[in-house]
């Protein structure tokens, strides 16, 4: 009577398929906690990363108006008129105006100087917010006098304090404070050019603003709470477009910083995902090894009288279980590292970050956690289906293949759906999401086809007088229960990314790298007018310093494109030029000859013209081409203070605008512009750092209206950023690369169960513990060997692709990095393989007859 009762019991009776799961597991709980801890690392990366969205965009909503500062900031790059001056007065209730740009300043007391952010304000901004300052009155005292406040950075490296004098141009001010934040700064945005505030009133005293300077003149505003600003910005953006004018409100930059951060967020999301995927691939590997051992146990339910699906829902209610633990514990570590997280990004983000507990971040994690873990778990789960009864007269039973299976191509469909979805959701089209996809299932392919290839290769071509160790050890790559392919897919897979992530660090690290060759500068002077060229060279020969270039600099606006006025393009509405072309200042330079950042992209380069032309050639950067909606042959007439001239577009350059060197969007020909105004950017190389700092106090003391760039300095401050950056990446890496090293021991560990009883076979034949082991060691080393192999290889393919395609720069790998991971990777699935087969040598040999290892 029992016995019939356990035949016919219901095919989804819960309650008995969750006692037999449960007296199933029992015994297994070590070799299933391989499966949590695969997943654990992958759904904490998520979970901090779904918290730190979510808590920053609500962060981004309540500072939104600390960060502008103001209700509407309208800025100008060029000074505007007396009558649009005064219209800009009439605005708001509350004005305040800042004039910003680019200076050196002058340490009295030490002799230091440094390239900085001029602002110079007027009015009560910010009036949302503060200037926070040491001493906290300083932020509005320094406004009454001639003061400044200085960034906290400058302090620290020049050792300046309050009361000290610093010289902006040809005037001297008093520290009043140091400058320890302002509205909508951070770290990095003030690392290369810190910030120093004097009274605007001041300003015409420094003599610093003169013709061809780079001058940003910034309108601030508040409102009555009353007022809808959108709306009232709306009723005026005709005549902001009309004379020019950029405009910010809060609403904007909540919008712009809001898409700066997901961005960011995106991409941690992505790297926190691939954890997730290698997880996968752990729990994959896991549960078919698992489920390969039951094979005997699940004929044997199957002789009782149980039904396939029975006994798939048993085992399914197993992995669901063990899947929802893991992603508990993911979602618990997650929120631990997301209170870690704000530090780690402080110098990235204008705004503060809280650290506030997301409940909706931790019910993502679980679910995509528990969703993912149960797609790669059915894998191996679904051919439970149709074990037959005989498998528990078999000794070892070979998986049938599963082409056949129709549920098995669903299961493949919904994995390559579910990964696309999650990827189109951090990118920014389908196509991206189906490459990235396409990218992991083409990596996934070719560990395939190198693992079955070896296993095939090994089988017909070893040779066999080879010693008897390396016949046995080689001969385990292609018996019954090898594992060759998951070990060489998961190995394989961790090592492409880990690589991966390795290589692209370094790309970006190249992206701003400078030769230190002889012919390279390390020294910019700009802002410098035709009556001081002269001066400041003869200066760098008395300091025995190189001048490498002098490039000349003219400023003009656009006129006319293709005969075309503004009046007739606003007129005119299948034209796609927008207005803005004609208000903005160009700043254009002439040569004969193109620099090593230059390429021609179309067209043909027109260097010099002898005798005066009605019609100039001139080249184009292509981006900007497009921008103005202009191709070979177009007709373009400009403005030059006053003087018109005509030109056509000759060719089409592409500009390498990473080089810390000079470049414009718009070239001339020599013999055209040297007799109009103009000022000189000076590039020299000075030999030493002590020479470098003597040649700088005397260009401060001698020249104070010329701005000056100390290109050595910039390079340290950029590796500093690159530093930051790398460190943020590393620490989300960090979890990806963990998870590829947890997902390796496990698949390594797990392995000892499928090779306890043909060692313990070869021990019962008489193998002694010396040949086990060398047996061991040659099966794992060649597939550490080889799936680190083909990982850098995949590594170096993906790298090779974005640097080529996303970052468009050399890829020029270092060796002996991929050389050392290899070698520790194999290293490692040795060592790990070893201990496993320590332990087979310490069971006796009778070992082998019992059926339940």
């Amino acid at each position: 009577m029992d016995r019939e009762r356990f035949i016919y019991k219901p095919v989804l009776n819960f309650n008995w398929l969750a006692k037999m799961a449960w007296r199933d597991s029992r015994r297994n709980w070590s070799r299933l906690f391989l499966f949590i801890s695969s997943i654990i690392l992958g759904i904490a990366a998520l979970v901090a990363i779904f918290s730190l969205g979510e808590n920053a965009r609500k962060d981004i909503d309540n500072q939104a108006k600390t960060l502008v500062g103001a209700d509407l900031v309208i800025t100008s790059y060029r000074p505007v008129s007396a009558q649009t001056s005064s219209w800009l007065d009439s605005l708001g209730d509350e004005r305040s105006r800042e004039r910003s740009f680019a200076s050196m300043i002058y340490f009295t007391k030490n002799q230091g100087s440094r390239l900085v952010q001029v602002r110079a304000l007027a009015g009560n901004y910010p009036f949302y917010g503060s200037l926070e300052t040491s001493p906290a009155g300083a932020g509005k005292d320094f406004r009454e006098n001639r003061q400044a406040l200085v960034d906290q950075t400058l302090m620290i490296q020049f050792n300046a304090h309050v009361g000290d004098s610093i010289k902006i141009g040809d005037l001297s001010f008093a520290i009043a404070g140091t400058l320890n934040k302002a509205p909508g700064r951070n770290v990095l945005s003030t690392t290369v050019a810190p910030p120093v505030y004097i009274p605007l009133q001041y300003l015409e005293q420094t003599k610093l603003v003169q013709r061809g300077s780079v001058v940003v003149y910034n309108f601030y505003y508040r409102f009555n709470s009353s007022t809808d600003v959108n709306k009232f910005v709306s009723s005026i953006e005709p005549r902001l477009e009309k004379e020019g004018l950029d405009y910010e409100t809060v609403d904007t930059r909540k919008r712009r910083s809001g898409r700066i951060f997901e961005d960011f967020n995106r991409f941690l999301t992505l790297i926190s995902f691939i954890a997730l995927l290698l997880g996968c691939i752990g729990v994959a590997s896991s549960v078919h090894i698992y489920i390969r051992e039951k094979i005997q146990s699940i004929a044997i339910l199957r002789c009782l009288g149980v039904r396939g699906v029975q006994a798939f829902y048993i085992y399914l209610i197993q992995v669901a279980i063990i899947g929802m633990i893991g992603s508990l514990l993911g979602a618990a570590l997650g929120v631990i590292v997301q209170q870690v997280l704000p530090a780690v990004l402080k110098d990235f983000l204008p705004i503060e970050l809280t650290s506030n507990i997301s409940w909706s971040a931790i019910a993502k994690g679980i679910g995509l956690g528990l969703i993912i873990s149960l797609l790669f778990a059915l894998l191996s789960l679904l051919p439970i289906r149709n074990i037959s009864p005989l498998g528990v007269l078999r000794l070892s039973v070979e998986e049938k293949s599963r082409l056949n299976d129709p549920l098995q191509w669903i299961l493949y469909a919904l994995i390559f759906f579910f990964i696309a979805l999650f990827a189109r959701m951090q990118m920014q089209s389908w196509k991206q999401g189906f490459v990235f996809t396409l990218g992991i299932l083409f990596a996934f392919v070719f560990l395939v086809l190198v693992a079955w290839s070896l296993r095939w290769f090994v089988k017909h071509f070893f040779p066999g007088s080879w010693n008897y160790l390396w016949r046995q050890g080689f001969a385990n790559l292609y018996r019954p229960n090898n594992q060759t392919l998951i070990l060489l897919t998961t190995i394989g897979l961790g090592t492409a990314f880990i690589g991966t992530l390795y290589f692209i660090h370094s790309i970006l690290i190249n992206r701003v790298s400078l030769s230190a060759g002889s012919n390279q500068p390390n020294i910019v002077l700009f802002d410098v007018q035709t009556s001081q060229k002269q001066g400041l060279i003869g200066l760098a020969n008395q300091f025995h310093v190189t001048v490498l270039q002098q490039v000349p600099v003219v400023a003009m606006r656009i006129e006319q494109i293709n005969e075309k006025t503004p009046a007739e393009l606003q007129n005119d509405t299948s034209s796609h030029i927008r207005r803005r072309a004609f208000i903005d200042d160009l700043r254009v330079s002439f040569r004969d000859s193109l620099s090593g950042a230059e390429k021609i992209t179309a067209g043909s380069w027109i260097g010099h013209i002898s005798l005066p032309a009605d019609t100039v050639p001139i080249s184009l950067e292509e981006q900007y081409a497009q921008w103005l909606h202009v191709k070979i042959g177009d007709r373009i007439i400009f403005n030059v203070q006053g003087m018109i001239i005509h030109t056509v577009v000759k060719s089409l350059r592409q500009v390498d605008w990473n080089r810390l060197q000079t470049n414009f969007r718009v070239l001339f020909p020599a013999g055209v512009l040297e007799s109009a105004p103009q000022f000189h950017i000076i590039t020299l190389r000075v030999p030493t750092n002590e020479a470098s700092a003597h040649f700088q106090r005397a260009v401060v003391n001698n020249f104070p209206t010329v701005s000056l760039i100390d290109l050595g300095l910039v390079l340290r401050v950029l590796d500093d950023v690159l530093d930051k950056i790398g460190f943020v990446i590393r620490f989300m890496a960090g979890f990806s690369i963990l998870t590829g090293f947890i997902v390796l021991i496990a698949s390594v560990l797990i392995s000892k169960y499928q090779r306890m009883q043909e060692m313990v076979l070869l021990r019962t034949l008489g193998a002694g513990r010396k040949q086990i082991l060398t047996i061991a060691a040659l099966e794992y080393f060649f597939l550490g060997a080889l799936a680190a192999a083909t990982g850098i290889l995949l590594s170096l393919a993906a790298s090779w692709s974005l640097a080529k395609f996303s970052f468009d720069a050399d890829f020029n790998p270092s060796w002996w990095p991929v050389v050392w991971i290899c070698m520790i990777v194999a290293s490692l699935v040795v060592c790990i393989g070893l201990l496993n087969s320590r332990e087979v040598l310490n069971k006796p040999p009778l070992e082998v007859l019992r059926k339940d290892v």
